[in-house]
């Protein structure tokens, strides 16, 4: 146990599966008589890919933040904050591409102005992401619109590139990106139970995508994923799916209830 502590929860779990396949072919031939892996608990933390807490977020809660993100523009101004301090529009950009997109955060807060470009009528954002990958990915109407208000009149205007600024002109970082997170989410969730992190939003587009029978291809590359294996990782289970699949099952549609 102790050699292992090193390894991710995810290596942990391939190594006690092995393990156990190893016990019960043992325990089928004959060569030991008790199975002990049948005896071992598996922590919360060993679980891996098993999260006792789901991350992606329901349907309704991730409307929810939306919805919050989107009415940032139009909230009342802040007393005692000058207009060039606000960040209603830069803050419903972050929201809003985390849950479209789902990028990872260090692929946020590393884009520039110049990586959003517009082809036939449709903006898309160019994601530079791991081992040197790019990937085009097209906006949503929705989302199109609140950037373009953001770099008409929300950005800072300084000569640097990054895309998300403070209002004094600096590159936004990781710990800024969840602060906007949870200041958005406390409009919905004053009492915020739960923090949402950005890679839980990660998760959240990539359930809500595939719920809804959008490509595993398209989705994959949406993501940024090498293999559709990794995005298998990113599909958390939403309540109530097995029945609504059986619902409307492609091979028995139109049929009635005897």
């Amino acid at each position: 146990e102790a050699g292992r502590a090193g390894q991710s929860p995810s290596s942990q779990a391939r190594f006690r599966r092995s393990i156990s396949a190893l016990f019960k072919h043992a325990t089928l031939a004959g060569w030991v008589q008790l199975n002990p892996m049948t005896q071992s608990a598996i922590t919360s933390k060993e679980r891996g890919g098993l999260r006792a807490q789901r991350r992606a977020l329901t349907r309704e809660q991730a409307q929810g933040l939306v919805g919050a993100a989107r009415a940032l523009p139009e909230a009342p101004e802040p007393a005692g904050k000058r207009r060039d301090q606000r960040t209603e529009l830069r803050d419903a950009v972050i929201v809003l591409l985390l849950v479209a997109v789902g990028p990872r955060v260090s692929e946020l807060v590393r884009s520039n102005v110049e990586d959003f470009f517009t082809n036939d009528g449709v903006r898309y954002w160019r994601i530079f992401g791991k081992g040197g990958r790019t990937r085009d990915v097209p906006l949503p109407a929705d989302v199109t619109r609140v950037l373009q208000a953001y770099l008409a009149r929300g950005r800072p205007a300084v000569e640097d590139k990054a895309l998300l600024l403070s209002w004094r002109g600096r590159r936004l970082a990781r710990g800024d990106v969840q602060a906007v997170i949870d200041r958005v989410q406390r409009r919905v969730d004053p009492e915020q139970r739960r923090s949402v992190t950005p890679h839980g939003l990660r998760h959240t587009t990539a359930t809500h995508l595939l719920a809804d029978a959008v490509d595993m291809d398209a989705v994959r590359r949406v993501l940024g994923h090498s293999d559709l294996a990794t995005l298998g990782r990113y599909r958390d289970e939403l309540p109530g799916e097995l029945e609504v699949a059986m619902r409307t099952h492609p091979l028995l549609r139109g049929e009635t209830a005897g």
